[in-house]
């Protein structure tokens, strides 16, 4: 598998596959949107969007980077969102990075978004592909969390035997990391780290697909590994 790993700016041309990659945190937090029972996610392109698609839905749940804020119902913290009950709602999320990302590649035949805690679900859609870019969303293509999940799905996907831990090593010796341990970033829980750092924590994936012109992410099962399916 021929493999690319650029950051947003450096997209120049849209791939055939994408794979955007957040682990801190709005791909951790997606997944465990639907963990919480999320039916999809909408991916927004800005502040005030999200907000335009809550006041048009006003069932659907709001989230965005930072502390909470008026007409958002949470922030963007796997922590503090594994006690919200999301059973059937539609989720907007918007965050720095992230949704960025995802939007930034939306017109590839595939766009699957991915984290430490889906990295083999992800790996496992990736199998029969021939060409695969990553898009490591966070400080400018530079973030070693994600750079370092990239690989290592990469790798699974490839059906490379790799050793998990030097991997979320990495990840843990992060800045992004640091930043959430030390209480930089506001709208974050002591728990967040460790939360990003569950490697397979879900058995499924998340693709992102265009759906009446939103961006629309949802949980897909992942197949099953070619010795499992043939017994």
């Amino acid at each position: 598998m021929d493999t690319r790993y650029l950051g947003i700016a450096e997209l120049v041309e849209t791939p055939s596959v994408a794979v955007v990659v957040d682990v801190m945190r709005a791909f951790t937090v997606a997944a465990w949107a639907f963990a919480q029972g999320a039916e999809k996610i909408v991916l927004a392109e800005s502040l005030d969007e999200a907000l335009a698609l809550k006041a048009r839905h006003p069932d659907w749940a709001a989230l965005k980077d930072g502390p909470p804020a008026p007409g958002f119902d949470a922030v963007n913290s796997p922590a503090l969102l594994r006690s919200v009950d999301l059973a059937g709602r539609t989720v907007v999320q918007k965050t720095t990075a992230g949704t960025v990302g995802a939007l930034a590649v939306k017109s590839a035949s595939l766009v699957l978004c991915a984290s430490f805690v889906v990295a083999e679900a992800t790996a496992r859609l990736l199998r029969d592909r021939d060409s695969v870019t990553f898009v490591v969303t966070g400080e400018d293509g530079r973030a070693e969390e994600d750079l370092a999940c990239a690989q290592y799905i990469a790798h699974r996907a490839t059906g490379t035997g790799t050793d998990a831990a030097e991997f979320l090593r990495r990840a843990e010796r992060s800045r992004a990391a640091a930043e959430l341990a030390k209480g930089v970033r506001e709208g974050a829980h002591p728990d967040d780290v460790a939360l990003c750092l569950e490697l397979d924590r879900f058995p499924f994936a998340m693709v992102a697909t265009l759906e009446d012109s939103l961006m629309v992410l949802r949980p897909c099962a992942a197949p099953a590994p070619a010795d499992e399916a043939s017994v």
